[in-house]
């Protein structure tokens, strides 16, 4: 073989691998529109290209635009790319719905044209259609395709914390307990949400915004909904001013309403709700009146 023609040879094939390693499936890709053709538009992969079908081709699309995709294995096992958005993508946890069971396990509603397949041996309890399931998604080792698993206490670990009292935090309902609710915080440790701070109907798998409460010497977690302290009351300071000023100046709530009315209304608990009138009211800003609180004109 002449010495010249293998350099350029080796370059190609080096060229392809990195490429094609960098393709990163069940995830979001920047890829670059190497052919159009009738049935769609290849992407560039370094070797025979990922097929963007026509329907999701954007308008004007031409050789060379970079476009971002969501990639995935098709029913055929080939790579395919969609302008789809899944509901997760690969290390997400999502709460997704079953639509097909069979004995080897069940399928997922993904969000896009193919589901996810859960193996049996990833569940914790016998799937039924139409149940939805808190599941991680993962890359299978042996078919490297996209798979959703229900165990995955073993992603979360307090033994060393990432977070402190008073952080603001992302939070997912992870399950119901007997004191509240189990969260996963920052998708890394567990918490608990007392039942007494919980002010309108949650869900599992929903997610929503707090801040750690309380860390015990055991690396025991308690979380609230919400933004912490005065932080907490100036932001909601705001919010019932704008509520009052939308109402003709005048709302039928105050100290005797309901909790969870107050939190239907207002997205706050009764303790915020009073703390944040009584400031209104300091500040002359507002009166209380035996049917509602109501601002000064």
């Amino acid at each position: 073989m002449n010495p010249f023609t293998v350099q350029p040879i080796i370059a190609i094939i080096f060229a392809t691998i990195i490429v094609t390693d960098m393709i990163q499936i069940g995830n979001y890709n920047l890829l670059k529109i190497d052919r159009l053709v009738e049935i769609g538009a290849y992407l560039d992969d370094g070797d025979k290209g990922i097929l963007l079908p026509k329907r999701w081709v954007p308008e004007n699309a031409k050789r060379g635009d970079i476009i971002n995709v969501f990639v995935y294995h098709d029913n055929e096992d080939r790579m395919i790319a969609t302008t789809m958005q899944p509901f997760a993508v690969v290390g997400d946890i999502a709460l997704l719905e079953a639509v097909t069971i069979n004995s080897y396990g069940a399928f997922l509603k993904w969000g896009v044209m193919k589901d996810v397949f859960i193996a049996k041996s990833q569940q914790l309890s016998d799937m039924v259609v139409g149940g939805k399931y808190l599941v991680k998604l993962y890359i299978d080792e042996r078919s490297n395709r996209v798979a959703a698993t229900e165990r995955i206490d073993s992603n979360f670990s307090n033994d060393v914390l990432t977070v402190k009292e008073l952080e603001e935090v992302d939070l997912m309902v992870y399950r119901k307990s007997d004191l509240g609710h189990v969260m996963i915080i920052n998708n890394q440790h567990i918490g608990l949400l007392h039942n007494s701070e919980v002010f309108k109907k949650i869900s599992i798998g929903d997610k929503l915004k707090g801040f750690v409460k309380k860390i015990y010497d055991t690396n025991k977690i308690d979380v609230i909904l919400g933004k912490p302290g005065y932080q907490r009351v100036e932001d909601e300071v705001g919010k019932v001013l704008r509520l009052l000023q939308e109402n003709k100046g005048f709302l039928p709530f105050n100290d005797k309403s309901e909790p969870s009315a107050i939190y239907d209304f207002f997205g706050m608990s009764k303790k915020t709700f009073k703390m944040t009138t009584g400031n209104l009211f300091k500040q002359q800003k507002i009166i209380f009146t035996p049917k509602g609180i109501e601002l000064v004109k």
